[in-house]
């Protein structure tokens, strides 16, 4: 339970269903108000577990968010964190405290069925967050419930209000969060050398200068202080270099990716090729393309070409509503 209205619903739906509840909250990092969190666990008369998951945090998700933008890739720290923390180090310690389940607030729905469990995307398509919990295999899964699967975000936020949760009306975060100014740059500059180099075109011709490679992000037009006739873009890092690439819009796009580090909802890779949609990241819609699959590295090749695809996020695979699995986009052919 993090103190926000999903959580909070959560638990107030599960108690009312019957189950024996108790609150778990993790510490990530310092200096956080949980005081909404205590006001809500003595609401709904349930115990808070406070689990410091500190340093494993820091080891996990912020070295991980520094080294990848270090080496020149656009990574996705609530990824990792799924994967490693809330559904790593929190499942276990739940389950060895003798938790039946763990339950968040995300909104996706798990399936049974004969196959063993099935993850889908959730009824509010607006709220859906399927794409970052493509990392759960059956273990997980068969640990887990979503009490907020099937309701609309909108409902959920009437629902708490009902019940005189404190987070009722407090707004979405929208923010990572050991950032929370979502100052990123600032962020990145005190943990990782910032070194400016070469602004380029696609020939090598030098155009300006960058004030540091992990300043900026793929398809980023604003803020290169260029001075030209067309709208340029930033179009890939050249790490080895210290290059910043840019280039027009239609160089942006691009209809074919790798990607590696691959997790199966099911266990075991899907029967290839096959048609399929997949996200390049969490705000851009579902793309048709044909999933290949080669040994431990999957290849999506897009009907109609992606703009500003990003070495480094996430591509989720998905057939219907179903979540197949999904990676880390290592490259990307124009």
């Amino acid at each position: 339970m993090s103190g926000g209205v999903d959580s909070s619903l959560a638990a107030a739906l599960l108690k009312e269903a019957g189950y024996e509840v108790s609150g778990a909250y993790m510490q990530l990092w310092t200096d956080h108000d949980i005081s909404d969190l205590e006001r809500t666990c003595q609401l709904l008369n349930i115990p808070l577990h406070k689990l410091n998951f500190e340093t494993e945090f820091k080891n996990i998700v912020i070295d991980y968010f520094c080294r990848e933008y270090s080496l020149g890739r656009t990574p996705n720290p609530c990824i990792t964190c799924n994967q490693h923390i809330k559904f790593g180090l929190l499942l276990d310690k739940v389950l060895e405290m003798g938790a039946d389940y763990l339950a968040t607030g995300h909104y996706a729905r798990i399936e049974r069925s004969t196959n063993g469990y099935s993850l889908l995307k959730a009824v509010d398509t607006t709220k859906d967050q399927s794409y970052f919990l493509y990392t759960l295999g059956q273990r997980e899964l068969q640990h887990l419930t979503l009490p907020l699967d099937n309701f609309h975000k909108t409902e959920v936020r009437r629902l708490a209000a009902e019940r005189g949760l404190p987070a009722s009306s407090r707004r979405d975060s929208q923010d990572v969060c050991f950032i929370p100014d979502n100052d990123y740059r600032s962020f990145i500059a005190k943990h990782i050398p910032i070194k400016a180099g070469d602004v380029v075109d696609t020939e090598g011709k030098v155009l300006g200068k960058h004030n540091g490679l992990a300043q900026y992000t793929v398809g980023q037009r604003q803020g290169l202080g260029l001075a030209s006739n067309e709208r340029l873009y930033v179009l890939r890092f050249d790490v080895a270099n210290n290059r910043l690439v840019i280039g027009t819009k239609d160089q942006l796009l691009s209809n074919r990716l790798f990607a590696t580090k691959l997790s199966w909802v099911s266990g075991k890779a899907p029967q290839q090729p096959i048609n399929i949609t997949a996200k390049i990241r969490y705000k851009s819609p579902e793309a048709a393309a044909k999933l290949y699959i080669h040994d431990e590295r999957a290849e999506a090749q897009f009907v109609k070409p992606q703009r500003a695809i990003t070495p480094g996020q996430a591509v989720v695979f998905y057939q219907g509503e179903a979540v197949l699995g999904g990676g880390m986009i290592e490259d990307v052919v124009d």
